[in-house]
C-alpha cells in the first residue's frame, strides 16, 4: 500500500508538502534483530510503520533493559527522529522485534514539515502526548504493582500479539522487556507452574490457565 494510507495526516497537507514527503521517504525492510535507532545522537527520521513490529527501549548504566512500548502497523515512530526536538535529552533504543516494513522520513524533511504546516506540527504533539502517556502508566506499573502481576499481565499481552498459548520466550527476553533480573524471572515463572497458571519447557511458556493469570494480572 502507499504511504497515504498510512500516514493519517497525508490528506490534509499541501499537494506540495505530499509531494515532498513522496519524493523523499524511503521504504525499508529489516529482518527482526535488527537495531534501528541507538540513542538520542542516532538520528534515523520518523519511521511509519506498514507491516512488523518494533520495540523501544532504554538501557541502564548497568547494562539492564526496560520496553517503553512497542510499536505494530501503522504506528509512527517520532523518537527516531530526536534530534529534530531539542526538549529530548534521554536515549531510546528501538529494534525490531519481527521481520518488518516501514516508511522512514529524513529528519530534515520531517523538521521542515513541522515548521510549515500547523497540521504536521499537531500531530507531532499529539504522537508525544500518546507516548508520554505510555511511559508514565509504565513508570506507575513499575512503583505501585508487584511483579507477579505485571509479569502475568506480560504473559497474557504476548498471548494476545501471538495468538497462541504458547509462547516461545526466553526468561533472559521477558527480563530485558520488564527490566528487571533473569533469574528473578525463572523464580517468578517457576511459581506461576506450581500454581498451574504455565507451563515450562525449553524456550517455550504454555499458558495453561487463562482465567487465574487473568485475575492474578488485574
Amino acid at each position: 500500500m502507499k504511504l497515504a494510507a498510512y500516514f493519517p495526516i497525508y490528506h490534509k497537507l499541501a499537494p506540495e508538502e505530499q509531494y515532498l514527503l513522496e519524493s523523499s521517504v524511503l521504504k525499508r525492510r529489516v529482518a527482526a534483530g535488527t537495531i534501528m535507532h541507538n540513542g538520542a545522537d542516532d538520528c534515523v527520521g520518523l519511521f511509519i510503520i506498514s507491516s512488523g513490529q518494533l520495540r523501544a527501549y532504554i538501557l541502564s548504566d548497568e547494562g539492564k533493559e526496560i520496553t517503553l512500548y512497542r510499536l505494530f502497523e501503522r504506528d509512527i515512530c517520532l523518537f527516531s527522529a530526536s534530534c529534530i526536538m531539542s526538549s529530548i535529552q534521554f536515549d531510546i533504543t528501538i529494534e525490531a522485534e519481527k521481520d518488518s516494513q516501514l516508511w522512514i522520513i529524513p529528519p530534515d524533511i520531517y523538521k521542515q514539515l513541522m515548521e510549515s504546516s500547523a497540521v504536521v506540527a499537531g500531530y507531532t504533539n499529539q504522537i508525544m502526548a500518546t507516548r508520554f502517556s505510555e511511559v508514565m502508566w509504565l513508570m506507575e506499573q513499575i512503583m505501585w504493582k508487584s511483579f507477579d502481576k505485571r509479569l502475568a499481565a506480560f504473559l497474557l499481552e504476548e498471548s494476545l500479539l501471538e495468538q497462541s498459548n504458547f509462547l516461545r520466550l526466553t526468561h533472559e527476553k521477558i527480563a530485558n522487556h520488564l527490566g528487571t533480573a533473569r533469574e528473578v524471572v525463572t523464580r517468578m515463572l517457576r511459581y506461576f507452574q506450581s500454581e498451574q497458571m504455565v507451563h515450562l519447557t525449553r524456550g517455550e511458556i504454555e499458558i495453561t490457565n487463562r482465567q487465574k493469570l487473568e485475575a492474578l494480572g488485574q
